[in-house]
């Protein structure tokens, strides 16, 4: 088999030719160890290493697991971040909230971040690896806060991640005052559930849905408690589901958060908000 065969398995399957083309580059680079530079040598592909990449390939179009759970890793912001199936696959969206966050952090000379609900880490490692500040990543699962160590340990930011295991603030110290929050939470309404893409069942259920109708419950929770953990003139900023940019600002307003704004993304969807402790 070729790979333009290998590209036709994914293809049959239902992937548009460019995403198929892009993820069978993925394979032969993660599974084979073929990059660029061997292409440009020249280099035969060897034909067991194929055979590897095929069955992968297979695997992807039977059953749409995604790409990134299957070779274990996934881009964000020029990092290759360890993923899998206890952490959800870092989107181009999340970027928005990082670069964001970091200007104000620079800005205002920021020391302190909480990253809420961190997942797999790669809010808190980049917002790390961008600034000179110190940031906690808090979340409930323990199989996400495994991950997001590894992660952690990869990057080298062992003295400026610090992690816990916390439900919200269950286990942020009543004293412990942050400069900044942020937070990509859940916030996929359960009636959508029915309707999501295939990909996506294979991320955890616990960091998608909220349990209340609008989406709205961590963003309701974190907020309150955002209320005594963040020191006067804090910054809260938060990824946004679709359609809950005016509902999250009216929490906030009336949490007494100033100065909200809302960044959009490429496809000029509200995905970003932020404001200022009063």
């Amino acid at each position: 088999m070729i790979i333009p065969d290998i590209v036709k398995i994914l293809t049959n399957s239902g992937i548009p030719f460019n995403e198929a083309n892009t993820e069978v580059k993925l394979l032969i680079e993660h599974f084979a160890g073929y990059g660029i530079a061997d292409i440009i040598m020249g280099k035969k592909l060897d034909a067991q290493k194929l055979k590897i990449v095929e069955e992968k390939a297979k695997l992807r179009a039977s059953t749409h697991q995604p790409i990134q759970y299957i070779i274990g890793n996934a881009d964000f912001m020029g990092e290759k971040f360890i993923v899998n199936s206890s952490v959800l696959i870092p989107r181009d969206e999340t970027e928005i909230l990082v670069r964001k966050a970091v200007e104000i952090i620079h800005s205002e000379g920021l020391e302190n971040i909480l990253d809420m609900c961190t997942g797999s880490g790669c809010i808190a490692c980049m917002i790390a690896k961008l600034s000179n500040a110190t940031i906690i990543g808090a979340d409930i699962s323990f199989e996400a806060l495994e991950t997001a160590y590894k992660n952690v340990e990869k990057m080298g930011l062992f003295n400026r991640v610090l992690l816990r295991k916390s439900d919200i603030f269950s286990m942020i110290r009543e004293e412990e005052k942050f400069d900044m929050i942020v937070s990509n939470p859940p916030y996929i309404p359960p009636k959508m559930k029915k309707n999501i893409q295939k990909e996506v069942t294979f991320e955890p259920e616990i960091a998608l849905y909220t349990k209340d109708e609008y989406g709205l419950e961590f963003y309701k929770k974190i907020i309150n408690g955002a209320k005594k953990h963040l020191n006067q003139g804090g910054y809260l900023l938060f990824e946004l589901g679709i359609g809950e940019s005016i509902n999250v600002a009216k929490i906030m307003k009336e949490s007494n958060f100033s100065q909200i704004k809302i960044i959009k993304d490429l496809a000029n969807i509200d995905r970003v908000i932020f404001g200022k402790l009063c």
